[in-house]
């Protein structure tokens, strides 16, 4: 018989990496208190991660959700962060949200940190620089955007 620190481990693994339910627990209420996490975490995720979160609409949580269920958590703002580069990578980023995320790797590591050298980054026909902790963003114009003559 397995130890209780383990069973628990087990049952933390089951809720948040996707992990098979362990046994002794009841598998629909596991699934119900997993889904009820994912989106907690989608909520935090969204408070660090705004843009992302409203460019998405209604797909954020399904999206979210598809990425995040067996993955556990590296805190809301890495995760963001995580999920952020990945929709990129296959480029599914709105352009809002890729903007959003130039923003945050021009002011910031992925450990939270602020860069303290000036950043450069560049998205969706935005200059993002980040010099002495200032952010400065320069968007080439739209269409129908007047230009001074």
């Amino acid at each position: 018989m397995s130890s209780l620190a383990e069973r628990q481990a087990a049952l933390v693994a089951a809720l948040t990496a996707g992990a098979p339910v362990p046994p002794g627990f009841d598998t629909r209420l596991v699934e119900v208190a997993r889904v009820a996490l994912l989106r907690k975490r989608a909520g935090e995720v969204a408070r660090h991660w705004p843009m992302t979160a409203t460019a998405l609409g209604p797909g954020w949580m399904g999206a979210w959700s598809a990425w995040a269920a067996a993955r556990p958590t590296q805190g809301s703002l890495r995760d963001g962060w995580a999920f952020a580069r990945v929709l990129r990578a296959r480029g599914a980023l709105p352009p809002l949200a890729l903007v959003e995320l130039a923003t945050r790797e021009a002011t910031m590591h992925d450990d939270g940190h602020r860069r303290r050298f000036p950043a450069l980054r560049t998205a969706a026909g935005t200059v993002v620089l980040q010099v002495a902790g200032r952010v400065y963003l320069s968007r080439a114009p739209g269409p129908g955007s007047r230009t001074p003559r």
